[in-house]
C-alpha cells in the first residue's frame, strides 16, 4: 500500500507540474483578452501582426502589406487539402492582403486529433477555423485559457457579425455563457424560419407514390390508412416486383431504429398528447404548459411503439432496421425495394421522381412536432475559436468578419463559381437591383455533397432568410424541401415550444452529459426491444422506475431552469 500511495503522489505532483508548464507556455504564447496583445516578434512569411496595432482605421482591409496568420481547419477526405489552393481562400487573400498559413487535418480525424492539437502549447495556431467544438469543449478550453473571450473584439472589429447579430439577437445570446462571455464565432444558416425552417423537421417519412398509383391506392391520412398501405404493399409484392422490375424482396416500410433522421418516430406524434419523440438524442420536449418532460415517459411514446410493434409483427418492418449500416439501408433503397422509409431527403435512398413526403397521420390527434432547437434555424456556437497563441487577435477577427459578409457566407457555406473545373456551385448574376448576386448553378448529374465538399470552406459564416434573392439563390435540393415543410408540415405543427438552443454552464452540461447517456441508453434499448417484441404494462413501468433510478427528475430540472430563464 506504501508504494501505491507513492506512485499516486508522484503521479499527481507530475499532473500539477504539467499543467502549471502549460499555462506558462499558453501565457508566453500572447493574445490573452486584451486587443494590444502580442509583443513577440513578427508572424512567419510577412510582416508582424503584432505591429500592427488595433486601432480599427490600421487594420482596414487589404493591409498595406501581407501579413501572415496561422490557422487550423479539416477537410473532407478525398478533396483538396491545402486550404489555399481554393478559389475562396485565393480570393480572400488578394481582397485583403492577409495569408494562412493553415495546418490541416482530414475530416474523418478530426475528433481524435483536435484535442492534442489544442493541448498542445507549442504548436498551438492563433486560430482555428472549422472546429466545431461542443459546448463542454469551450468551457474546457476556456478554463484552461487556450481560447479567448471575443465579445470585445467583436463589438469593436466585426461590423459584419454586428450586423447579423442586430437583425437576428437571438443569436447573440445563444453565443453567450452565463457570464457574459463569447468564446467561440458561430456558423449560421437560415433555410426558412421558425415552424417554416428546414430544420423543423429532420426526420421526414417518405412514401413511394408510384407504387400506390400501381396499386390504385390514396395517399394516406391516418395510421389506419398507412397500415392498410403497408398491407396492401406486402401483399402485392409479386406484382410489383414484376411491374417495376425489381431485384430482391419488397420492404414495405426501412428504416434505422434511433439512427437521426432515419428513425420513424415522426409516425407516432399523433397518438396521445401528440408529442411523439423528435430529440432521439435527449428524448425531451417542451409541452404548451412550458415544462420540459420525457418522451417516453409520455403516453403517446406508450401507444406508439405498440403500434410499432403490430407493424412489425405484420412483417411490414424491416427486419434489419435494428441492425443495418446506413450503406446497406442506402444500398436497398437504390435496388427500388422500399415502399416508405425515412431520411433528410429523399434523393439519398432512392429518387425525387415516384416518390413523396408522408404527410402526418392522424392517430388521437394530428400533430407535427417540431425539432427542438430548430425555430433558429441551423446554428453551430463552436465553429471559430482564437487561441492564446495569437498576435494580434484584432486582425484575426477583422479578418474573420470577412466570413460574415452576406456575399461572402454563401460561398464559404456552399461554393464559389468561376473556378476552372467541370462544375460550379454558382453563376455569377444579379438580383432586382443590378448588384451582383450568387445564383445556383442546376445541378444535373453532378452530386451538390462531393462540389460542395470541393469548393466551400466553411467555417464562421452567416446566412439570414434575408439573403435569398439578394445576395444568393436557395439551393435547389433546399428549396423542395422547404416546399414540402411549409405546405405539409407547418400546418400541423400545434406545439407552442420546443427546446431551445441554450448555453448551458459547465457543471450542469457535464452534469447532462453524465446522465444523458445512461437515460438514452436505456429509452433506445427498450425502444427497439418493444418495436421488435412487446411490452407489458410491467415493461413500461419498469421502463419508468429505471429512469427515476438514473436521475431523470434532475435531468428534467436542469433543462427546465434553462429554459425558464430563456423565457424570462
Amino acid at each position: 500500500m506504501k508504494k501505491s500511495g507513492t506512485i499516486l503522489l508522484r503521479r499527481g505532483a507530475a499532473l500539477i507540474l504539467s499543467v502549471l508548464m502549460l499555462a506558462a507556455l499558453l501565457t508566453g504564447c500572447g493574445g490573452g483578452n486584451n486587443a494590444a496583445s502580442g509583443d513577440s516578434g513578427a508572424a512567419s512569411n510577412g510582416s508582424s501582426a503584432s505591429s500592427l496595432g488595433t486601432d480599427p482605421e490600421s487594420l482596414t482591409l487589404p493591409l498595406a502589406e501581407t501579413v501572415t496568420l496561422k490557422g487550423l481547419t479539416n477537410y473532407p477526405a478525398g478533396s483538396e487539402s491545402e486550404p489555399n489552393n481554393r478559389t475562396i481562400f485565393k480570393r480572400l487573400e488578394e481582397k485583403t492582403n492577409v495569408h494562412i498559413d493553415w495546418r490541416t487535418i482530414q475530416s474523418d480525424q478530426w475528433s481524435d486529433k483536435i484535442s492534442l492539437e489544442m493541448a498542445n502549447a507549442k504548436t498551438l495556431p492563433e486560430f482555428v477555423f472549422n472546429a466545431g467544438f461542443s459546448d463542454t469543449d469551450l468551457l474546457k478550453y476556456a478554463k484552461q485559457g487556450a481560447i479567448i473571450a471575443l465579445e470585445d473584439y467583436i463589438d469593436q472589429y466585426m461590423p459584419n457579425l454586428l450586423k447579423v447579430f442586430e437583425q437576428a439577437p437571438e443569436y447573440r445570446a445563444m453565443c453567450t455563457d452565463e457570464n457574459g462571455h463569447i468564446w467561440a464565432l458561430p456558423w449560421i444558416e437560415q433555410l426558412g424560419y421558425e415552424r417554416t425552417a428546414i430544420q423543423t423537421v429532420g426526420y421526414m417519412s417518405y412514401i413511394n407514390t408510384s407504387w400506390l398509383n400501381f396499386l390504385g391506392l390514396e395517399m394516406p391520412e391516418t395510421v389506419d390508412e398507412f397500415e392498410a398501405v403497408l398491407l396492401a404493399f406486402r401483399d402485392n409484392a409479386d406484382e410489383i416486383k414484376a411491374h417495376f422490375g425489381i431485384d430482391g424482396d419488397i420492404i414495405p416500410m426501412s428504416c434505422i431504429m434511433n439512427d437521426g433522421d432515419q428513425d420513424p418516430c415522426i409516425l407516432i406524434n399523433g397518438f396521445g398528447e401528440g408529442i411523439g419523440d423528435p430529440d432521439r438524442g435527449r428524448h425531451i420536449a417542451v409541452n404548451d404548459d412550458r415544462q420540459v418532460v420525457c418522451t417516453a415517459s409520455q403516453e403517446g411514446f406508450k401507444k406508439g411503439i405498440e403500434w410499432l410493434h403490430k407493424l412489425y409483427s405484420e412483417n411490414l418492418i424491416d427486419p434489419e432496421a435494428f441492425t443495418q449500416e446506413w450503406s446497406t439501408y442506402v444500398a436497398k433503397g437504390k435496388s427500388g425495394r422500399y415502399g416508405c422509409c425515412f431520411s433528410w431527403d429523399i434523393a439519398n435512398i432512392a429518387t425525387l421522381e415516384g416518390w413523396a413526403p408522408l404527410p402526418a397521420l392522424t392517430a388521437d390527434v394530428r400533430n407535427i412536432t417540431p425539432a427542438n432547437g430548430s425555430f433558429t434555424s441551423g446554428f453551430d456556437r463552436g465553429r471559430c475559436v482564437i487561441t492564446a497563441a495569437a498576435e494580434n487577435p484584432a486582425l484575426i477577427c477583422v479578418w474573420l468578419d470577412q466570413m460574415y459578409d452576406p456575399f461572402q457566407s454563401p460561398q464559404n457555406n456552399w461554393g464559389t463559381y468561376g473556378e476552372d473545373d467541370d462544375f460550379d456551385i454558382f453563376v455569377l448574376g444579379e438580383n432586382d437591383a443590378g448588384e451582383p448576386m450568387l445564383q445556383h448553378a442546376p445541378l444535373g448529374d453532378a452530386s451538390p455533397v462531393e462540389v460542395r465538399e470541393a469548393e466551400s470552406v466553411n467555417g464562421p459564416l452567416a446566412i439570414l432568410d434575408s439573403y435569398y434573392g439578394v445576395y444568393v439563390t436557395c439551393p435547389d435540393d433546399a428549396q423542395y424541401r422547404l416546399d414540402w415543410i411549409k405546405d405539409l408540415y407547418t400546418p400541423d405543427m400545434n406545439n407552442e415550444y420546443v427546446f431551445p438552443n441554450v448555453f448551458m454552464n459547465a457543471d450542469d452540461t457535464k452534469t447532462i452529459s453524465n446522465l444523458q447517456a445512461d437515460i438514452t441508453t436505456r429509452i433506445n434499448t427498450a425502444k427497439s426491444d418493444w418495436v421488435m417484441n412487446g411490452f407489458t404494462d410491467a415493461d413500461w413501468d419498469q421502463l419508468q422506475s429505471d429512469l427515476e433510478a438514473y436521475h431523470l427528475s434532475e435531468y428534467l430540472s436542469i433543462f427546465q431552469k434553462y429554459l425558464d430563464a430563456y423565457y424570462a
